[in-house]
């Protein structure tokens, strides 16, 4: 019988830059498909991610909101962003992609605290 554990990935970087951003999301999704359950957390600048309307052609990288999109699709519901980022930069729910839960400082501390396996990009 297999434990299954739950893994939080935090993803802190801009979505274009570096690899940062794509690595994040395709080990979350890598770990889905292995049926582990997922969260993921978008700190500092890693909330730019999620937001509409991206088009980071002009710096050759590829558009990161289609494979955002699809983390409900590999049963990744359970996304939530720093209310802090999100208030500095002025976003909104309206602004992202998918909807986020934002959580203060003791939110965050308690989510990271209650999965098995956090891992930071």
């Amino acid at each position: 019988m297999s434990h299954s554990k739950t893994f939080l990935i935090i993803s802190r970087r801009p979505p274009y830059g570096s690899s940062h951003a794509r690595d994040a999301l395709d080990t979350a999704l890598t770990t889905a498909v292995f049926e582990q359950p997922v969260a993921m957390l978008f700190q500092g600048d890693g909330v730019l991610q999620l937001l509409k309307g991206q088009e980071p052609a002009a710096v050759r990288q590829k558009n990161l909101g289609a494979t955002l999109s699809a983390l409900p699709m590999y049963d990744i519901e359970n996304l939530y962003a720093c209310a802090d980022a999100l208030a500095q930069r002025g976003l909104t729910q309206d602004d992202l992609i998918l909807p986020v839960q934002p959580l203060d400082r003791a939110g965050i501390a308690a989510l990271i605290r209650n999965h098995d396996v956090v891992l930071n990009f």
